[in-house]
């Protein structure tokens, strides 16, 4: 599952797990998770490499909304997430983004 959440009780805020499997990174040297979270800043928030080959990041996101977002691999090849909660229309490219509702 690409997607984790788990939600505080303390506060209102959901850690989000994104997961970018091997199979959809392939021999990606670096990932980054790019979004509304980040104001679409390319670099804020790279994932890290597991060691099955898969690519990792939590974030800690405010509930009751919903973030846009997608991955960039390799500074080049921008992809959505096969898992995301739902999909919305980019006005950038011919491509959907990822949303995750928190």
């Amino acid at each position: 599952m690409s997607l984790k959440k788990k939600p505080l009780k303390s506060k209102p805020i959901c850690k989000v797990s994104f997961n970018l499997a091997k199979e959809q990174a392939k021999a990606a040297r670096e990932v980054h998770l790019v979004g509304e979270f980040n104001d679409w800043e390319i670099g804020a928030t790279p994932m890290r490499k597991q060691k099955d080959g898969s690519f990792s990041a939590t974030l800690d996101l405010a509930t009751g909304r919903e973030y846009q977002y997608r991955y960039l691999i390799d500074g080049d090849i921008w992809i959505s997430d096969p898992e995301a909660d739902k999909y919305a229309f980019s006005p950038f490219g011919d491509c959907e983004n990822s949303v995750v509702t928190v």
